[in-house]
């Protein structure tokens, strides 16, 4: 075992890799998940300032749209 952590003479080399290649790793990590927080916080914070809209009105015949124009390829 103590063999194989010596890595046949290179594990000056490869250990201290493996633990920058980690620190690497957890940092982006940590960085994503704060900025999707950030992202997620303004997102309530500009839905919250938006005023309502009112849905639209249905003409309920299916041929038009809200504004009573005919759709397209239907004629009137």
């Amino acid at each position: 075992m103590a063999e194989f952590f010596a890595m046949g003479g290179y594990a000056w080399y490869v250990w201290p890799s493996y633990g920058i290649a980690a620190a690497v790793l957890i940092g982006l990590l940590v960085a994503s998940v704060r900025g999707l927080r950030g992202q997620e916080t303004t997102l309530k914070a500009l839905e919250g300032a938006r005023p309502r809209r009112r849905p639209r009105a249905n003409t309920g015949n299916g041929t038009g749209d809200a504004a009573g124009r005919p759709a397209a390829g239907v004629e009137g």
